[in-house]
């Protein structure tokens, strides 16, 4: 079975995004600075990065089996536009199912019952497949109930000020992590993966 990790890209100041859901042309900046071509799900969004960046990401992306995201992030993007752009099933946590979602499908699964039955649910799709949660109040809910294995930051060199931060109001602080396991220096961002400590 694969591990549970979350990710996300960050400010030096620790905030995943500004805190009216800004900032992001700040903070994905290194999704396109490069002259790497990295085609997503969507076929509207493509990225270019640097050719240490495209590797990370190949790595990442072939060790993903299922993500978990948050209703707030799904409905900003607006689903996407009908796939995450990693091209990988996503179960959805939220209170209520969306009115036009009134089915799940290869693409979307809703989950509202709690992290631990979304994560069960994404570990099913999965398969021998890392599920991957993202940051925010996501990752801090896996974090309390003990459900994650790895944590990745793609630390961007920028300040924000404010904002939401990757994990928020942690239940059992201070927790300790491992490493860094792998350090990956790409333009405009560094890429950092801990473990967490049992």
């Amino acid at each position: 079975m694969g591990k549970v990790t979350t990710g996300a890209t960050m400010s030096l100041d620790g905030f995943i995004a500004g805190p009216n859901h800004d900032g992001f042309d700040y903070l994905f900046k290194w999704y396109n600075r490069g002259d790497v071509e990295i085609p997503t799900g969507n076929p509207e969004m493509t990225f270019h990065t640097s050719a240490a960046s495209a590797e990370h990401l190949r790595k990442l992306q072939e060790r993903l089996g299922a993500l978990v995201v948050g209703r707030t992030l799904y409905n900003i993007t607006n689903g996407w536009g009908g796939r995450h752009p990693l091209n990988t099933p996503t179960v959805v946590l939220t209170h209520k199912r969306p009115d036009d979602r009134p089915e799940d499908d290869e693409n979307f699964v809703f989950v509202s019952t709690g992290i631990e039955d979304a994560v069960a649910k994404a570990k099913d799709l999965a398969g021998d497949k890392d599920v991957g949660l993202n940051g925010g109040t996501i990752a801090r809910q896996a974090l309390d109930a003990g459900l994650l294995d790895e944590v990745h930051v793609d630390l961007v060199p920028v300040l924000l000020g404010d904002g939401i931060p990757f994990f928020g109001q942690i239940a059992g602080a201070p927790v300790e992590f491992e490493g860094p396991i792998s350090i990956t220096e790409g333009d405009g961002v560094t890429h950092i993966a801990y473990r967490v400590a049992r």
